[in-house]
């Protein structure tokens, strides 16, 4: 039990980096965290909410950190799309209820840290779960991801089109159903954008919110 709540701790520690100014992650509530609602179980055992299918946020759409935050509350993380099951999985939740777009818990590493020869240029290598704390693959490797081949600009995913033209960097990863007429795949997106999201459960924070209290 120690242990577990030592890794949430340095993970809590680590993905704290380059927060919005005035603006904290949250930590999982105990009172949320029993009364979790768990929509469906998904292909890994986990399971998972969605934030459209709960009546009272069913037109809601919130920011990144946001999002993620609603998911900590209540012992869960936005979610981290580490399998091609679980990837087609989540797609085809986003078809079936005629979802636009979702935000997962991808995130671009690109603030103090981030440095390391493993993770530069950013762009390409600095890509991860911040769910989990596993980086994806390089966007290079086409057959190991989900990126799409056309956005905003035309061009493959990732683009930061938006700080190309003047606006903010686009470190957030989303899930676009047909935005551009592209299927349904993974895009960079600025994280002040607001969208619907998924949460799945965290075995980690379910301890964590234990051990506090």
């Amino acid at each position: 039990m120690l242990s577990s709540v030592i890794l949430a701790l340095s993970c809590l520690s680590l993905a704290m980096a380059d927060l919005p100014v005035g603006r904290t992650l949250a930590v999982p509530d105990l009172n949320l965290c029993n009364q979790r609602v768990i929509h469906e179980v998904g292909p890994n055992g986990k399971g998972y909410f969605f934030s459209w299918r709960d009546p009272s946020l069913k037109d809601v759409q919130q920011d990144w950190l946001s999002a993620r935050n609603y998911c900590r509350r209540h012992c869960m993380e936005t979610v981290s799309l580490e399998t091609s099951v679980e990837n087609e999985w989540i797609k085809e939740r986003l078809v079936r209820d005629n979802v636009k777009y979702i935000w997962t818990s991808g995130r671009k590493c690109d603030f103090p840290g981030c440095n390391r020869a493993d993770l530069v240029p950013n762009e390409t290598h600095g890509w991860f779960w911040t769910g989990s704390l596993e980086k994806l693959a390089p966007t290079t490797q086409r057959d190991q991801n989900d990126w799409s081949e056309n956005g905003g600009i035309g061009k493959p995913q990732p683009d930061n089109r938006e700080a190309q033209q003047g606006g903010a960097q686009e470190n957030c990863l989303a899930v676009l159903n047909q935005f551009y007429n592209d299927g349904v795949n993974w895009h960079d997106v600025a994280c002040h954008h607001v969208k619907p999201w998924v949460c799945e459960e965290n075995e980690e924070l379910v301890k964590f919110s234990q051990y506090v209290h």
